[in-house]
């Protein structure tokens, strides 16, 4: 069994009479590689979830959304992603720097179905991945520590209507986002290659 409780996970079952379900579950659902099941699931994605932790140890989650398959499985250890454009506030990837330590969830909103993994993340700002990603400041690389199927009871079934226009392609130029061309914010955007 991979050992994925804590001293306040066990507590919990034992109040609520649940270990050993726990235990059956973490043994059954709970792996450290990447199966084609897996690799399936994450690379029909468009859009997942990540949690960070600052310097101070206070969690963080960012909503991370792109073209279907913009998660790569780069082998059954490691998943890849791109840093787009965003706030320029850089949560997820300052935290990052701080703590490696990330949870990713992805969901199927259309077919409910969910996959949460944990993993050690990095920053590459020179990765060779860059070329698959239009306008990507970098890739995210993690390295997965364990990953498991999680029960969909809950998830509301939801009909995708349309990827954002803001999505980097090669098909288009990306818009500017309405709040870029604010009053408050014009004069404190960075610059970009297409101001020179």
């Amino acid at each position: 069994m991979k050992n994925i409780y804590h001293e306040g996970n066990r507590k919990l079952q034992d109040q609520f009479d649940s270990r050993k379900l726990a235990d059956r579950l973490s043994d059954i659902t709970v792996h450290e590689e990447i199966t084609e099941r897996d690799r399936e699931f994450i690379e029909a994605r468009d859009m997942f979830f990540i949690s960070t932790i600052d310097v101070d140890g206070n969690p963080t989650v960012s909503y991370k959304g792109g073209q279907t398959g913009f998660v790569k499985i780069v082998d059954d250890k490691t998943i890849a992603f791109p840093d787009y454009d965003g706030n320029g506030m850089f949560l997820t990837t300052g935290n990052i720097t701080i703590n490696k330590d990330v949870g990713l969830l992805f969901i199927d909103f259309e077919n409910p179905m969910r996959l949460r993994a944990h993993g050690i993340a990095t920053v590459d700002t020179n990765s060779f991945l860059l070329d698959e990603y239009p306008e990507a400041k970098s890739i995210i690389l993690i390295t997965i520590k364990n990953l498991f199927i999680n029960c969909p009871r809950y998830i509301h079934k939801y009909e995708k209507l349309e990827t954002s226009k803001y999505v980097p392609s090669t098909q288009h130029e990306t818009p500017t986002p309405h709040w870029k061309e604010m009053d408050e914010f014009k004069e404190v955007l960075p610059k970009t290659p297409k101001d020179d």
